[in-house]
Protein backbone atom coordinates (compact mmCIF):
# COMPACT_ATOMS: atom_id res chain seq x y z
CA UNK A 1 0.00 0.00 0.00
CA UNK A 2 2.84 2.41 0.77
CA UNK A 3 4.48 2.07 -2.65
CA UNK A 4 1.17 2.76 -4.32
CA UNK A 5 0.68 5.93 -2.26
CA UNK A 6 4.08 7.13 -3.51
CA UNK A 7 2.97 6.91 -7.12
CA UNK A 8 -0.30 8.74 -6.64
CA UNK A 9 1.11 12.29 -6.44
CA UNK A 10 2.97 11.79 -9.73
CA UNK A 11 -0.11 10.39 -11.48
CA UNK A 12 -2.37 13.14 -10.16
CA UNK A 13 0.23 15.80 -11.03
CA UNK A 14 0.36 14.59 -14.63
CA UNK A 15 -3.42 14.57 -14.87
CA UNK A 16 -3.51 18.06 -13.36
CA UNK A 17 -0.93 19.25 -15.91
CA UNK A 18 -3.16 18.10 -18.76
CA UNK A 19 -6.24 19.71 -17.19
CA UNK A 20 -4.52 23.06 -16.53
CA UNK A 21 -2.90 23.12 -19.98
CA UNK A 22 -6.23 22.44 -21.65
CA UNK A 23 -8.00 25.04 -19.55
CA UNK A 24 -5.39 27.71 -20.31
CA UNK A 25 -5.68 27.01 -24.05
CA UNK A 26 -9.45 26.64 -24.31
CA UNK A 27 -11.25 28.15 -21.33
CA UNK A 28 -9.16 30.99 -19.92
CA UNK A 29 -9.46 33.96 -22.24
CA UNK A 30 -6.73 36.13 -20.77
CA UNK A 31 -4.34 37.60 -23.36
CA UNK A 32 -1.57 37.54 -20.75
CA UNK A 33 -1.70 33.73 -20.94
CA UNK A 34 -1.51 33.53 -24.73
CA UNK A 35 1.48 31.48 -25.90
CA UNK A 36 2.07 30.07 -22.40
CA UNK A 37 3.05 26.41 -22.14
CA UNK A 38 2.56 24.33 -19.01
CA UNK A 39 5.80 22.36 -18.84
CA UNK A 40 5.54 20.44 -15.58
CA UNK A 41 3.54 20.01 -12.40
CA UNK A 42 4.61 18.72 -8.99
CA UNK A 43 2.15 17.67 -6.32
CA UNK A 44 3.15 17.53 -2.67
CA UNK A 45 2.99 14.10 -0.98
CA UNK A 46 -0.09 15.19 1.00
CA UNK A 47 -1.78 16.20 -2.30
CA UNK A 48 -2.51 19.72 -1.03
CA UNK A 49 0.02 21.84 -2.95
CA UNK A 50 0.39 21.84 -6.73
CA UNK A 51 3.40 23.61 -8.24
CA UNK A 52 2.76 24.50 -11.87
CA UNK A 53 5.77 25.32 -14.06
CA UNK A 54 5.27 27.29 -17.26
CA UNK A 55 7.30 28.79 -20.06
CA UNK A 56 6.48 31.75 -22.23
CA UNK A 57 8.18 33.25 -25.25
CA UNK A 58 9.36 36.80 -24.81
CA UNK A 59 11.24 39.07 -22.49
CA UNK A 60 10.97 39.52 -18.73
CA UNK A 61 7.99 41.86 -19.14
CA UNK A 62 6.13 39.10 -20.96
CA UNK A 63 6.98 36.65 -18.16
CA UNK A 64 5.71 39.14 -15.56
CA UNK A 65 2.45 39.53 -17.49
CA UNK A 66 2.02 35.75 -17.61
CA UNK A 67 2.59 35.54 -13.85
CA UNK A 68 -0.11 38.18 -13.33
CA UNK A 69 -2.44 36.27 -15.65
CA UNK A 70 -1.95 33.07 -13.67
CA UNK A 71 -2.50 34.92 -10.40
CA UNK A 72 -5.76 36.26 -11.79
CA UNK A 73 -6.90 32.87 -13.13
CA UNK A 74 -5.74 30.73 -10.19
CA UNK A 75 -9.16 30.52 -8.51
CA UNK A 76 -10.82 29.52 -11.76
CA UNK A 77 -8.14 26.92 -12.52
CA UNK A 78 -8.42 25.51 -9.01
CA UNK A 79 -12.18 25.17 -9.43
CA UNK A 80 -11.69 23.32 -12.73
CA UNK A 81 -9.22 20.97 -11.03
CA UNK A 82 -11.69 20.38 -8.18
CA UNK A 83 -14.35 19.39 -10.72
CA UNK A 84 -12.11 17.05 -12.73
CA UNK A 85 -9.79 15.43 -10.18
CA UNK A 86 -11.18 12.84 -7.81
CA UNK A 87 -9.68 14.18 -4.62
CA UNK A 88 -10.99 15.18 -1.24
CA UNK A 89 -9.40 18.64 -1.49
CA UNK A 90 -8.50 20.80 -4.46
CA UNK A 91 -4.79 21.58 -4.16
CA UNK A 92 -3.52 25.10 -3.64
CA UNK A 93 -1.85 26.30 -6.85
CA UNK A 94 1.48 28.08 -7.16
CA UNK A 95 2.94 29.12 -10.49
CA UNK A 96 6.63 29.15 -11.33
CA UNK A 97 8.57 30.14 -14.43
CA UNK A 98 10.39 27.20 -15.99
CA UNK A 99 13.76 28.58 -17.04
CA UNK A 100 15.01 25.28 -18.44
CA UNK A 101 13.83 26.04 -22.00
CA UNK A 102 15.44 29.46 -21.95
CA UNK A 103 18.66 27.96 -20.54
CA UNK A 104 18.60 25.27 -23.21
CA UNK A 105 18.20 27.87 -25.94
CA UNK A 106 21.12 29.87 -24.56
CA UNK A 107 23.32 26.77 -24.44
CA UNK A 108 22.40 25.99 -28.04
CA UNK A 109 23.30 29.55 -29.09
CA UNK A 110 26.68 29.27 -27.37
CA UNK A 111 27.40 25.93 -29.03
CA UNK A 112 26.55 27.38 -32.44
CA UNK A 113 28.87 30.33 -31.77
CA UNK A 114 31.69 27.95 -30.82
CA UNK A 115 31.10 25.88 -33.93
CA UNK A 116 31.21 29.01 -36.10
CA UNK A 117 34.45 30.14 -34.42
CA UNK A 118 36.04 26.74 -35.04
CA UNK A 119 35.18 26.97 -38.74
CA UNK A 120 36.82 30.40 -39.01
Amino acid sequence: MRARAGKRPAKVAEEARAIVAGAVQQRVHDPRLAEVTITETELSPDLRQLRIYFSVLGDEERVRQAEQGFESASGYLRRILAERLRMRYAPTLTFHVDHSLRSGSRIEELLLELRDEDRS
